[in-house]
């Protein structure tokens, strides 16, 4: 059921996107307008602003008010091994085709404060891929990029993380990856050695590297149908021929314009893999 919203609320959440984008340069103007203003509404509470009209006054005044903004308008919930079955197609149905690169490259779109990259990297150290992956940890929130480098999480959600790792097919245990202390679970360095994490905007930003694997999870759930199909087109132009694509359980390539260049490959886990050749290119040729 679409969400309807009085012709001034409307108005005055157009004026704080544009606001936004012109003078902080990110762009949340394709992101879903319900899931916006329900983050929006409860931003104004926090700020003690009656109307969106007045957030935006402080939000182009008070740049420390934009920043604990972008922890509104950004989601970054999330945990190790979310939903075990993905990660467990991974090791046993795509590994085994990525390890027949030389070398690996793997781009985690939307790494939030990091729970997906530091899975991935156990999953790659436990397949023996490690040494000759790179991950690419992108998000559009420096302040979760900040987290997801530091790799500290709060022991009260290890119990979970390690069920999930359990159950994802993980052959040690997670205690091997992480030292407790003072309530705070500090994940090995190492496991960062080779991640390269950076600031990456899916509404704006451009192609920046070959990769044989995007995971990409929960993002493209908050942009509306013109963004998710710019990130889609982003991911297909990474991904070599026959690269795999992970997306969220609640999300799909289907009804998208580029949902021909890729094939099922887990269709139940939501893993697809880059067609050689799709029929747009047939078509252009022809």
């Amino acid at each position: 059921m679409s969400e309807v919203f009085l012709p001034h609320e409307d108005i005055e959440l157009d004026l704080l996107l544009d606001a936004i984008w012109r003078h902080y340069h990110y762009d949340f103007r394709g992101y879903s307008r319900g899931s916006l203003h329900r983050r929006l509404m409860r931003a104004q509470q926090r700020f003690g602003c009656e109307s969106l009209s007045q957030l935006q006054h402080r939000v182009l005044r008070e740049p420390a008010v934009f920043a604990e903004l972008m922890g509104f308008l950004t989601i970054q919930v999330s945990e190790m091994f979310r939903d075990p079955a993905y990660f467990r197609a991974l090791r046993e149905q795509v590994i085994p085709h990525l390890r027949t690169y030389p070398s690996i490259k793997v781009w985690i779109a939307g790494c939030a404060n990091g729970e997906e990259f530091y899975s991935l990297a156990i999953l790659f150290r436990e397949a023996g891929l490690e040494q000759r992956t790179i991950f690419y940890c992108t998000d559009i929130s420096p302040a979760a990029l900040t987290k997801a480098e530091a790799g500290i999480y709060s022991l009260d959600r290890i119990q979970q993380f390690t069920e999930n790792h359990r159950l994802s097919g993980g052959t040690r245990s997670l205690s091997d990856y992480y030292t407790a202390a003072y309530g705070a679970a500090v994940f090995d360095k190492t496991l960062r050695r080779r991640a390269v994490f950076a600031e990456h905007n899916l509404a704006s930003d451009a192609v920046f590297s070959e990769v044989h694997l995007v995971s990409s999870r929960n993002v493209l759930i908050y942009f509306d149908r013109e963004l998710q199909d710019r990130a889609l087109g982003l991911f297909s132009q990474s991904l070599v021929r026959d690269g795999f694509l992970g997306l969220g359980s609640k999300e799909s390539l289907r009804f998208s314009r580029y949902s021909d260049g890729f094939s099922d490959f887990n269709e139940a886990e939501k893993i697809y893999r880059r067609n050689l050749v799709s029929s747009r290119e047939l078509s252009d040729a022809a």
